[in-house]
């Protein structure tokens, strides 16, 4: 073993139970809204009450961002982590017991409220762990178990190819409940929750408007993608659970592999023409999937792979777009505030969407995604007409990025002040 690999496992020795409690409750989380998803189209709702319950995950995560923590302060990380995967786990055996849709609507609220408040125990104690050499690896360990567990707990939907949705919910509610045995078993003292206070959204927009304007576009089009990417592959593609789940895990598992390869890219040239590419990509991904929808098998899989490649990657870049016109000491703020637009954004996605649905059928779903990239396209290229690049001594460098709650913000290694005579970017 290597010096370098040696020091990369001490890292992460002492967060292995924090990034296994991740893992699990993520495997749980991914395939339920895949599942809620696919119920509803089974049961041949309107596409636009789908795409309402599908939203309220979103709009629960993000109130959860804004108000979980006073849970955290006031039982600590334990006992808050423990209730919060409760909720989830009880949520997702009432499913079944519940008629949709509208019955559903509270429980996808509580459900996004209680994962915001698993991230923020998650990531407020990465936090404390995470020194100056070890955050970057952390974070990267972190979103790593993020989208794994998202992706390959797609799997628990095979369970559902002879009709008993009930396996599906079971199985999901079991992988969450074990969730909680890393936590409640550590001997790790609770840390203290890290103070991030947004940016008013005015003066995130006067630092950069192509910032948050790509990262409302991103929460776009993964809310709606997450929300009912699962009902475009089974009405609009004729897969069954099976083969949705395979199609969602492919998704992610594309936003994985493309997001180091674009950030790369962006640091070595104008980050904003990057972005433009990324864009350019993402609408010409995203109609890709919409006209292979027929064909299906792997045409289709390779196209959802790409577009998730593309997708995932325009929330980071954004990120690192914006902390090129910030000072490192407002980088915290800011990645809050954008987390918080990417969360508006995914909270509307779904329901604009689902009208899209209405009006083109199964497609629809990828063709507003290609709007919405289109539409960023087009900002993103009268941004570079409207302001001159920033200078190459001065962009900084790119580092994925979580969509989860503003807590993680201080994860990245790019907001950490610099020590005693350095200077500061």
């Amino acid at each position: 073993m290597t010096r370098a690999a040696g020091a990369g496992g001490a890292a992460l020795r002492p967060v292995a139970a924090l990034l296994a409690a991740v893992f699990m409750a993520m495997a749980g989380s991914g395939p339920l809204g895949t599942a809620v998803s696919l119920g509803m189209e089974a049961a041949a709702l309107p596409r636009p009450v789908i795409g309402l319950v599908m939203s309220a995950y979103f709009a629960g995560l993000t109130l959860g961002s804004l108000l979980a923590y006073r849970v955290v302060l006031r039982v600590g990380h334990i006992r808050a982590f423990t209730a919060f995967a409760s909720v989830v786990s009880a949520v997702t055996l009432l499913y079944p017991l519940l008629p949709p849709p509208y019955a559903w609507v509270p429980l996808r609220l509580a459900e996004g409220f209680c994962m915001a408040g698993i991230f923020i125990c998650v990531e407020s104690w990465l936090n404390d762990h995470a020194g100056p050499a070890s955050r970057g690896r952390i974070l990267a360990s972190y979103m790593i178990c993020v989208y794994l567990g998202q992706a390959s707990g797609q799997a628990a939907l095979a369970l559902d190819g002879g009709g008993d949705a009930m396996r599906v919910f079971l199985l999901v509610s079991v992988l969450i409940s074990f969730a909680v045995l890393p936590v409640a078993l550590t001997r790790m003292p609770s840390p203290a929750l890290p103070e991030v206070i947004s940016f008013p959204a005015r003066r995130l927009w006067a630092a950069s408007p192509l910032g948050i304007a790509g990262t409302i576009a991103s929460g776009l089009v993964l809310g709606s993608v997450y929300a009912l990417g699962p009902v475009f592959a089974r009405d609009a593609a004729g897969f069954e659970a099976g083969g949705a789940a395979l199609f969602m895990a492919v998704l992610i598992a594309g936003g994985v592999l493309l997001q180091w390869p674009l950030g790369r890219l962006s640091d070595a040239f104008d980050r904003r023409r990057v972005i433009v590419a990324t864009l350019a990509l993402l609408t010409a991904a995203a109609l890709l999937v919409a006209f292979m929808a027929e064909r299906g098998g792997l045409p289709l899989l390779g196209a959802a792979a790409a577009f998730g490649g593309v997708a995932l990657a325009l929330y980071p870049l954004c990120v690192a777009h914006t902390n090129d016109h910030l000072s490192r000491g407002d980088r915290v703020a800011a990645s809050g505030g954008l987390v918080l637009a990417y969360s508006a954004g995914a909270t509307a996605g779904p329901l604009l969407a689902s009208a899209a649905m209405v009006a083109l059928g199964g497609r629809g779903l990828f063709l507003f995604a290609a709007a919405v990239g289109l539409l960023g396209l087009g900002f993103a290229a009268w941004r570079l007409l409207a302001r001159a690049p920033v200078p190459a001594e001065r962009q900084g460098t790119f580092q994925p990025q979580p969509g989860t709650t503003p807590i993680a913000a201080p994860l990245d290694p790019r907001t950490a002040l610099p020590a005693a005579g350095t200077a500061a970017s």
